[in-house]
C-alpha cells in the first residue's frame, strides 16, 4: 500500500489558514483529512472542540508530552502551547490516507528531524499575505486580540516570514480561490512524483 503524504501549511496568524484547509479539506475529504491540534488556549467564538481544535488544560497537556504522545508542541506567541498527535497522524498515513496539517513555524521545524518525515516523508507549506499592511488589516478586522497580543503577533508574523525559503511550497493568500487552487496543484504535483521513498 502506498503510504499517505503529510502535508505541513504553515503562515502567521491571520493569513487566512483555516479558512483555506477548511475548503480543501471539504473538497478533497475523500482522501484527505485534518490532523487537529491540541492548544491550552481558549477557543474563541464558533470554534468547537474536537473540530478547530482539542482544548486541554495545562495538566492534561503536561502529561502528554511526558508520555510521548506528540509528534511535535510548541509555545506559541509566548504562553500558549500547541500540539500534534502523533498516533493518529501515523495511523491515517500507514492506512494510505494524506493528512494536512496546519501548524506554526516551530513544529515544521521539530517535525522534520525526524527521520520518517523528512522531505519527501512530509511536504512543507508556506502561506504569505499579499502584503505585511494587508496582514495587519486581517489581524485588527478579526478583533479578537488587544493591542499588545496584536504586537506579539505582528512581531511573530515577520520572523515567520523571514524563515520561508525553508518551506518547498509558496502560496499567497491575495484570494481564496486562487489560493485554493494552488494548494490542490501543490498536492497533484507531490502524488505525481515518480521517485516517490513513501512506497512501502
Amino acid at each position: 500500500m502506498r503510504r499517505g503524504k503529510l502535508f505541513l501549511v504553515a503562515g502567521p496568524a491571520g493569513v487566512g489558514k483555516t479558512t483555506l484547509l477548511s475548503r480543501l479539506i471539504s473538497d478533497e475529504k475523500e482522501t484527505l483529512l485534518k490532523a487537529v491540534s491540541v492548544t491550552t488556549r481558549a477557543p474563541r467564538a464558533g470554534e468547537i472542540d474536537g473540530v478547530s481544535y482539542h482544548f486541554w488544560d495545562e495538566q492534561r497537556f503536561q502529561a502528554a508530552i511526558e508520555r510521548g504522545e506528540f509528534l511535535e508542541h510548541a509555545v506559541v506567541h509566548g504562553s500558549k502551547r500547541y500540539g500534534t498527535l502523533a498516533r493518529f497522524v501515523e495511523e491515517q498515513l500507514d492506512a494510505g490516507k494524506d493528512v494536512v496539517k496546519d501548524i506554526d513555524v516551530q513544529g515544521v521545524e521539530q517535525i522534520r528531524r525526524l527521520d520518517p518525515y523528512k522531505y519527501p516523508g512530509s511536504i512543507a507549506i508556506f502561506i504569505m499575505p499579499p502584503s505585511k499592511e494587508e496582514l495587519f488589516q486581517r489581524l485588527k478586522r478579526r478583533a479578537s486580540e488587544d493591542e499588545q497580543s496584536l504586537a506579539v503577533r505582528l512581531k511573530t508574523a515577520e520572523e515567520e516570514m523571514n524563515r520561508v525559503g525553508e518551506y518547498e511550497h509558496v502560496v499567497v493568500n491575495d484570494s481564496l480561490e486562487h489560493a485554493l487552487e494552488n494548494l490542490k496543484a501543490i498536492r497533484q504535483a507531490e502524488h505525481s512524483r515518480s521517485s516517490d521513498s513513501r512506497v512501502r
